[in-house]
């Protein structure tokens, strides 16, 4: 039987955390990592019936898409509804876990699911990933030295290339230096030109890590004034990305793929804006409230942006860059990630019972 940080393992390798977005929350919000999971319950977002629903039903984890406890909260009590949930689930030792902006963009994440949903082909990020800040950094290094500062750097997180650590590259040489008299030096003598057998050690860095590989090698290095070099690398665009934009197999009028868009996510009335009849080849796509994308499907010659749903100025900015929009709903463009996840969930440890709440409902109604 899988425990909660198995499953946290699991989900922060399907949808890593650092590509969710800065203002977000997602990973473990609450819970044991230690706790055995029998039932896991999957959900849009944490509401007091979800809470009911899950305690009823013996569920040691819960993942929803929403974070709960979103914005710091300085008090945790029964004075409102977040508090009240938050109590009742640590009461009964159930765990909860958000992926969020990281699930709307992995590979198998809702826009990709919507997107092969949907129909399209072709299908790429809407706005990619931007590479990550790296750099190389360089050192010079004695023999004796070499292991030990080589270890040092890698530990604060120089090394790293994809599913690869501790990656480096060393090549012999001579250094020379002529030291002061106020100099110390741990090879040869101040005062004169000295040459020495060293290596040249590098690695690549990420940019948060730094400093903190820097103090490492110095720490480690037994020269006085360490010689090294950090250069900047230039990043890579990374094949994922934020939205998805793609094609249709066939051109189809605005209303007729809006009404393809209405049958697929078995929802409501879909908000159109733009001509009815205006052909529709490509598309642009980001579930939930997206209206920021609104300037990448416009970049990318989209005939039609789908999101759940948008501002009100959003839609006279498209009818005014003639890019047609099809809104179906927050909940309706979500939904159907969260009942994917549950069927992942319940794939990858059978032993388990994973699915989607029942209790959970649109909150839009229509009259």
């Amino acid at each position: 039987m899988p425990t909660v940080a198995d499953i946290e393992r699991y989900l922060r390798d399907f949808a890593p955390p650092n590509r969710a977005t800065e203002w977000d929350n997602v990973g473990l919000i609450l819970g044991d990592r230690s706790t055995p999971v029998s039932r896991i319950l999957t959900c849009l977002t944490v509401t007091p019936e979800v809470v009911e629903e899950a305690i009823a039903a013996g569920v040691q984890l819960i993942v929803t898409h929403h974070p709960m406890l979103f914005r710091a909260v300085k008090k945790l009590t029964d004075s409102n509804a977040e508090g009240r949930m938050a109590l009742a689930l640590l009461r009964h030792h159930i765990a909860v876990y958000s992926p969020h902006t990281a699930f709307d963009n992995c590979r198998g994440g809702i826009n990709e699911l919507l997107a092969e949903r949907l129909g399209l082909v072709e299908v790429r990020p809407l706005r990619p990933f931007e590479g990550r800040k790296e750099y190389k950094f360089v050192v010079f290094v004695p023999e004796k030295d070499l292991t030990r500062v080589s270890d040092a750097i890698f530990a604060a997180g120089a090394g790293v290339i994809g599913q690869y650590s501790q990656c480096s590259f060393r090549l012999a040489g001579t250094g020379t230096f002529f030291g002061s008299d106020a100099a110390n030096p741990t090879l040869g003598q101040k005062g004169r030109r000295e040459e020495v057998s060293e290596w040249r050690l590098e690695a690549v860095c990420p940019e948060s890590s730094v400093d903190s590989v820097i103090a490492a090698m110095r720490k480690a290095h037994s020269y006085e004034e360490p010689a090294f070099d950090v250069y900047p690398l230039r990043p890579v665009k990374e094949p994922l990305g934020e939205g998805r934009f793609g094609r249709l197999p066939q051109p189809a009028p605005l209303a007729e793929w809006a009404a393809k868009v209405r049958s697929v996510l078995k929802c409501g009335p879909v908000q159109v804006i733009g001509e009815l009849t205006k052909s529709v080849a490509t598309v642009a796509l980001a579930c939930g409230a997206a209206g920021e994308y609104l300037g990448d499907a416009v970049r990318l010659r989209a005939d039609v942006f789908l999101s759940g749903e948008m501002r009100f100025h959003d839609y006279l900015a498209a009818q005014a860059q003639e890019i047609g929009l099809v809104l179906p709903g927050h909940y309706a463009t979500e939904r159907p990630g969260i009942e994917a996840l549950a069927e992942r969930l319940q794939t990858q440890w059978p032993e388990t019972t994973a699915k989607a709440s029942e209790q959970e409902r649109d909150p839009v109604a229509w009259a």
